[in-house]
């Protein structure tokens, strides 16, 4: 006997796709975004000298379902969680490193260039961060040399595309500045990595922005405008080497479901799938979350084999080269782009000797990121604030009932 999958649906084609023209969709982007903000900041301060990755990742996934949990509790039917498992890379470690319990831990040293990568969802609304750091570094204890470079040089490229991720804009002038400020750095973008646009239930949409991309992957990739009322994933990696990802020995452990159909044969494989279809939808995983890993390990084979999930491949660069990563989401709102997650940078701790010497870079760097009507919003807020103290202040006392808008 044999499993056949299911594909998954999104929608029915009447329905129409939930963007955040309404409100009540920015709330949920915008919560999202505090939890994961709050979890990074976390992870930051537990990443010390001797700590393990794996305990790091642990803690991160824990930590997102216990945040996203205690929201919209009366939604029993609301899906919420990991959008994207907890990754820790390590010094020429690009991307996707997170290690299970049966794989030699990783601890990290004093000086080490730590990449933190994790992404959670309410209601299928995802907001990803991704922030890099140097263990031990302080006001004290400065970074300098290519250390400092490379997370210089990926922090400015992200403010960049910040600025440039915005209505009427194209995708490939946010490539080609994205290149400009890495080399300002002398450093490299990751070859052929993607920043993409986020949709309910879909981390990685249609519309992308590609890096460093080499001549078939130029001419390959679409050009795309931004338009209101979208959100992206916007993530920078830059590497002091060549800025070519490559895979080495250490293990997948984060896989995605595919919209696609296959019987599978083996019946870990139909355990395996029917368990991940059930829990994760079309969200990233990681095979830690699996209550019988070994079981899970033999069950993913065969659905990668057949394409019915995509793998993400742990990829370094060349030993002894670092890479620096940064990722937010921003949401595209008719007063500008709003930027709802970020890591705790300090430019204070990082002493480069290069700095950006082109004037068209400094001009977009100096500018505002900001919404155009922040300021009025802020003072409507602190209005609306101010009434509701004083209404609250004249209420008689047990009058009012708790509830979330």
């Amino acid at each position: 006997m044999t499993g056949t999958t299911r594909v998954f649906k999104m929608a029915d084609s009447g329905d129409e796709e939930p963007t955040i023209s309404s409100d009540i969709v920015v709330t949920k982007y915008k919560m999202v975004g505090e939890i994961v903000n709050r979890i990074v900041r976390k992870l930051v301060e537990k990443a010390k000298d001797g700590e393990s990755s794996l305990g790091l990742c642990e803690f991160g996934d824990t930590m997102i379902l216990e945040e996203t949990t205690k929201v919209y509790k009366k939604e029993k039917e609301m899906k919420k969680g990991i959008a994207f498992p907890t990754c820790v890379s390590i010094n020429n470690g690009v991307c996707h490193f997170s290690p299970l319990k049966s794989d030699p831990d990783v601890l990290l040293k004093d000086g080490d260039v730590v990449k933190i990568d994790l992404g959670a969802h309410i209601d299928g609304f995802i907001a990803v961060v991704a922030h890099t750091f140097v263990v031990g570094a302080s006001k004290d204890n400065k970074v300098s040399g290519r250390k400092a470079d490379v997370i210089v040089a990926a922090h400015q490229a992200a403010e960049a595309a910040l600025r440039l991720v915005k209505p009427g804009n194209e995708n490939s002038l946010v490539t080609d500045t994205i290149q400009k400020v890495a080399e300002a750095y002398n450093c490299q973008p990751v070859e052929g990595m993607l920043s993409h646009q986020l949709k309910r239930n879909v981390i990685d949409g249609e519309k992308s922005i590609i890096q460093h991309p080499n001549e078939a992957q130029r001419k390959e990739h679409d050009k795309c405008d931004f338009d209101v009322h979208e959100v992206y994933a916007i993530d920078m990696l830059v590497s002091t080497g060549e800025g070519k990802a490559r895979e080495k020995d250490a293990r997948t452990t984060v896989f995605k479901r595919k919209d696609a159909i296959y019987q599978l044969k083996m019946k870990a494989s139909r355990m395996f799938f029917s368990e991940m279809e059930r829990r994760f939808n079309l969200m990233p995983f990681t095979l830690r979350a699996f209550e019988d890993e070994k079981k899970a390990r033999m069950g993913v084979v065969e659905c990668v084999k057949h394409g019915l999930v995509d793998p993400f491949p742990v990829l370094y660069e060349k030993d002894g080269e670092f890479v620096a990563q940064f990722k937010f989401t921003v949401l595209l709102m008719p007063n500008g782009p709003q930027k709802i997650t970020d890591g705790p940078f300090d430019p204070e701790i990082y002493d480069t000797e290069y700095k950006i010497e082109d004037s068209q870079l400094k001009t977009l760097l100096t500018a505002s990121a900001n919404p155009k009507t922040a300021k009025k919003k802020k003072k409507k807020a602190a209005t609306k604030a101010k009434e509701a103290a004083s209404d609250a202040a004249t209420e008689p006392a047990g009058g009012a009932e708790g509830g979330r808008k």
